[in-house]
């Protein structure tokens, strides 16, 4: 199946976002561990956070996570204090080439009863759940940071706790911080008593009612849009966020005013959902340098936008794109160049520096099987004046009705 975007002149809209898959899956893994059966409100109806609910509530023998890399970091962690239980967890073709050893490893020492099922170091994985010690627990800290969360998710269940010390580079501590902070949302004590060290108590989880803050990465999208739209008057409220976010995109708010978006938030108050207001304003960025270390979902979205936008870009802090849906880095590399825009790769960095080629005469956007390319590149209809994208149902991982609310704000979508 393809999809055809086709954009309005101007936008006057209210969107509603999907809830945070991040604050999600965590809540639920959190919840589940309470022993409660109420699941938290506003759960994220996307494909990540249904594969989650299924397997808590079914507890199949054999569960099947699909693509999701969260559900399986999580999963994994989750049945491995699940006493008496034992389950087969797996995945698509690409989740059994996604590394998993790190995280296998870490539960391994901690007393997990792990084993590969068929290639070491990579799902499916057969776990034997059992009562686990804790203790002190030392783990690289440039690993995917779903690891880590994963880790510290369990470490209240166990009867010493966890010192977890995180060596070298920590990437994503956005990511670490907002699951310490749902943890304290349902009563954990989870502090990081050094720079590189998060220290957990052993106490169980508190049974409370809790309500998901809507999605920051899919927020994203929208100040794309709003960045490229060229009525000055043209306005995008997003309602169900709050002011001082946990969630590590929310750094969009300071990202694209460099790109002409303003932010206003109706209640300031922390903690409080409220409507976002986005409105434009002229900022003009002829060279953009950031480093994505802290907020990897938002990269294609911003490597997408910066050339239609002729502005340079070096972006850096990219390597965990590599193990994700995709490489998602080469990716990008490969899609742009259709549309006439030459982007260098440097390690795990990506430079454009105005280089151009002939683009493709009626160029198709593939998705390799990645929501986040097919919700990339939408907004290039813009200034395009249409876009054709390739099995545009990857959506649904995070955000199932991206090409409902583009038809809401006035786009054409065939």
């Amino acid at each position: 199946m393809k999809y055809t975007i086709k954009a309005p002149q101007n936008i006057d809209t209210i969107i509603n976002l999907p809830a945070s898959k991040s604050i999600s899956n965590r809540a639920l893994i959190i919840n589940a561990l309470t022993g409660s059966g109420i699941f938290p409100q506003n759960l994220s109806d996307c494909d990540d956070t249904d594969v989650i609910v299924r397997a808590l509530t079914l507890r199949p023998d054999i569960i099947n996570i699909m693509a999701s890399g969260t559900a399986m970091r999580f999963m994994t962690a989750y049945l491995s204090i699940s006493e008496g239980e034992e389950h087969l967890l797996t995945g698509s073709d690409r989740m059994k080439h996604r590394p998993i050893k790190e995280l296998v490893e870490a539960l391994r020492s901690l007393g997990a009863d792990i084993e590969y099922e068929v290639e070491e170091g990579f799902p499916p994985l057969r776990i034997k759940g059992r009562r686990l010690h804790g203790g002190q627990l030392d783990v690289p800290g440039n690993v995917s940071s779903q690891f880590i969360s994963a880790l510290l998710l369990i470490a209240p269940m166990l009867d010493d706790g966890l010192e977890l010390r995180l060596l070298g580079e920590i990437i994503s501590r956005p990511y670490i911080d907002l699951t310490l902070h749902v943890m304290h949302e349902f009563g954990a004590i989870a502090e990081w008593t050094d720079v590189n060290t998060i220290a957990v108590e052993a106490q169980p989880y508190c049974k409370r009612d809790y309500t998901i803050e809507n999605d920051w990465t899919s927020a994203g999208y929208w100040y794309a849009i709003l960045s490229l739209i060229a009525d000055p008057n043209s306005r995008i409220v997003l309602p169900g966020l709050m002011n001082a976010s946990r969630q590590g995109d929310s750094a969009s708010k300071y990202i694209f005013s460099l790109l002409g978006v303003k932010t206003a938030f109706e209640s300031k108050q922390s903690g409080v959902l409220t409507n976002l207001i986005l409105t434009k304003h002229q900022r003009p960025l002829p060279r953009f340098e950031y480093d994505f270390i802290n907020q990897p979902d938002l990269v294609q979205t911003l490597i997408a936008l910066c050339p239609v936008m002729n502005t340079h870009f070096l972006f850096t802090g990219l390597s965990s794109l590599r193990i994700k849906e995709t490489d998602r880095i080469e990716a990008m590399r490969r899609e742009m160049a259709k549309l006439g825009y030459v982007l260098h790769i440097i390690g795990d960095d990506i430079l454009w520096n105005g280089e151009r080629c002939t683009p493709d005469v009626a160029p198709i956007i593939d998705t390799y099987d990645d929501h986040r390319m097919a919700m990339s590149f939408a907004p290039l209809s813009i200034c395009l004046g249409e876009i054709t994208i390739k099995n545009p149902e990857v959506v649904s991982k995070s955000y199932p009705n991206f090409w409902a609310d583009l038809r809401t704000a006035g786009f054409i979508v065939e």
